[in-house]
C-alpha cells in the first residue's frame, strides 16, 4: 500500500497544470517508475502526486513539417525502441532507450521521466544532447520552448518551475549525407542496471575530415553534459587514429566524474577516454567513413 496523502488523476494537459498550480507540493507521476519507489520508501515529499499517466495529449512520435521529430514526453522507451522514425532519424536515442533496465520497465518508463528525473545518469540525456533536442514546457500561464542544453542544472534537478510540465520533445532534421551517430553504455551487468557512463556521439564527415562533432556523456560530472574541449578537437581534423587520440585526450578537459561504490574516479576516467575512442568510431563508421 502507497502512502499517499492526496491523488489527482489529470484529466488533460490543461487541467494537470490547474492541478500543479492548486497543489505545488504535488510530484508528477508519468511511468511511475521512479515515483513510487520513491512512495514505497515512505518518502514524504512524493506523497502528493498528480497522475498524467497515458494521457494522449503527452504521446505520440511524428514527422514535423519542417521535417524534424517531435516526441510527446508520455511516449515509453519500448515506443522509442519500436518506432521507424526515431530508428531513422534518431538511431542514438533508439539504442539508448534498448539500453534501459528490461522489457517492464521500457514498457512504462517515459522518455520525459527520463530527462525530468535529473539524474546525470539517465540514458536518454545524451542522445537528447547530441540531437540538439528543444523541450516543449506547459503552465496554466502558457508554452515555453527551452534547449535541452543547460535544461540539467545539478544532482536529480532540472530547470522546471513550479506548475510546469515536459509536454514534448522537437528535434530539428537531421542531417543525412556523411551524418553518423551512436550511443554506448557501460554499466556492471548488461540488463537491469544504472549507467556507471553513459555516451553518445554525432558526426558529420565530409572529404575525409570531422565536418562537425557531438560527444555527450553521462555520470561524467554532475548533470549530463555535451563535451565541447573534445568536439573543438575534431573540427577539421583528418579521420585518423591520431585525432582519435586528440579528441579522448582532449575530453578529460570536459568531465568531471567522481568515486561512488559504484566505481572510482580513475576507473571512470579511464571509461571515458575509452569510450570516447568507442562511441566516436562507431558514429564514424554509421557516417560511410573510415579511421585510418
Amino acid at each position: 500500500m502507497f502512502d499517499f496523502e492526496s491523488y489527482h488523476r489529470a484529466t488533460g494537459i490543461a487541467d494537470a497544470t490547474a492541478l500543479l498550480a492548486q497543489h505545488p507540493q504535488a510530484r508528477l507521476l508519468a511511468g511511475g517508475t521512479d515515483v513510487l519507489i520513491q512512495l514505497h520508501h515512505h518518502n514524504a515529499r512524493y506523497r502528493h502526486v498528480v497522475d498524467i499517466h497515458g494521457l494522449a495529449a503527452l504521446r505520440g512520435i511524428e514527422m514535423t513539417d519542417a521535417g524534424g521529430l517531435r516526441i510527446g514526453s508520455g511516449t515509453t522507451f519500448t515506443e522509442l525502441i519500436e518506432s521507424p522514425l526515431v530508428r531513422q532519424h534518431l538511431p542514438a536515442l533508439s539504442a539508448a532507450a534498448a539500453s534501459i533496465a528490461g522489457p517492464q520497465i521500457r514498457n512504462v518508463a517515459t522518455y520525459g521521466g527520463n530527462i525530468c528525473n535529473g539524474a546525470t545518469s539517465a540514458d536518454s540525456a545524451t542522445p537528447s544532447l547530441i540531437y540538439d533536442a528543444t523541450l516543449e514546457i506547459a503552465s496554466a500561464s502558457g508554452t515555453r520552448f527551452t534547449s535541452v542544453n543547460g535544461f540539467h542544472t545539478g544532482p536529480g534537478s532540472v530547470a522546471l518551475e513550479a506548475g510546469e510540465i515536459l509536454v514534448a520533445f522537437h528535434f530539428p532534421p537531421q542531417p543525412t549525407s556523411g551524418a553518423g551517430s551512436a550511443h554506448f553504455k557501460y554499466a556492471m551487468r548488461d540488463a537491469m542496471d544504472i549507467a556507471t557512463i553513459g555516451s553518445a556521439a554525432r558526426c558529420l564527415i565530409k572529404d575525409g575530415k570531422f565536418d562537425e562533432l557531438r560527444l555527450a556523456f553521462g555520470v561524467a560530472a554532475p548533470t549530463p553534459i555535451r563535451c565541447l574541449h573534445a568536439e573543438q578537437a575534431a573540427q577539421g581534423a583528418p579521420l585518423t587514429q591520431q585525432t582519435l587520440a586528440a579528441i579522448s585526450e582532449a575530453v578529460l578537459q570536459d568531465v568531471s566524474p567522481r568515486s561512488s561504490w559504484r566505481a572510482a574516479k580513475e576507473f571512470r576516467l579511464h571509461l571515458i577516454q575509452t569510450m570516447t575512442r568507442k562511441v566516436v568510431s562507431e558514429a564514424v563508421e554509421n557516417a560511410g567513413g573510415k579511421l585510418q
